[in-house]
């Protein structure tokens, strides 16, 4: 089981769909609705931390979630998510040098990881005004991913299964996210998607903590 931690983004129904689409049981919880207690019962093999449209200061259980299961349980950080594991080891999140709502970058990666096998650079979309500052990185995150503007677009923990994208990789924007996420999920290689999203239908996807996952889930972009 996939454990979805929800920021109150609408793109976590993306997340959760390319989740079903490789095989496995998405669990969505709202971040101000869940608990550790209820994490460690649930027994989640991976955990990814949703967008959304606020500061890591204000996404609920995420940096807690980060300290608590990074060493046990990989977690993936999506843009806020990406955030959030920023703050979970110190780094200061701070002011993007410009704001990037729906905009592409090229993402030059280190052909490492997740990113072994990709184009390099490829285009990837971005819904974000911070960014995880470069000069407060702790030594325990390393910057995997940059974009042209020389923000920070992805960090990996030194020893934990912990990665984080600035960026979406569930969007129709970005090429290569359905591998991606593979890649977290599976450690493997896998097709990309051939269509993306098509028809922006979500496939079923079990909710929790009051929320409802509805049958259709709209391609939605913050401008």
């Amino acid at each position: 089981m996939i454990l979805l931690i929800d920021n109150y983004d609408s793109f976590v129904y993306n997340l959760a769909r390319y989740v079903r689409e490789l095989g496995e049981d998405p669990v969505v919880r709202r971040h101000d609705a869940t608990s550790p207690g209820d994490i460690e019962a649930l027994r989640p093999s991976h955990i990814i931390i949703s967008p959304g449209p606020c500061s890591p200061a204000e996404a609920g259980i995420s940096i807690e979630v980060v300290r608590r299961f990074g060493p046990t349980i990989p977690i993936l950080g999506v843009c806020l998510g990406h955030q959030c594991i920023g703050a979970a080891y110190g780094a200061a999140i701070v002011r993007a040098g410009r704001p990037m709502h729906g905009k592409t970058s090229a993402i030059r990666h280190d052909g490492r990881g997740i990113f072994a096998g990709l184009p390099n650079p490829f285009p990837a979309a971005r819904y974000h005004s911070l960014v995880i500052g470069r000069d407060s990185l702790p030594g325990e995150l390393r910057v995997t991913a940059t974009a042209e503007d020389g923000e920070i677009m992805a960090v990996e923990h030194a020893r934990h299964r912990v990665i984080g994208l600035q960026f979406h990789p569930e969007s129709v924007l970005t090429e290569h996210g359905y591998r991606l996420l593979a890649r977290f999920l599976r450690g493997a290689e896998a097709p990309a998607h051939p269509t993306g999203l098509p028809d922006g239908r979500a496939l079923p996807v079990r909710a929790d903590g009051g929320v409802r996952v509805p049958d259709v889930a709209p391609l939605a972009f913050r401008a």
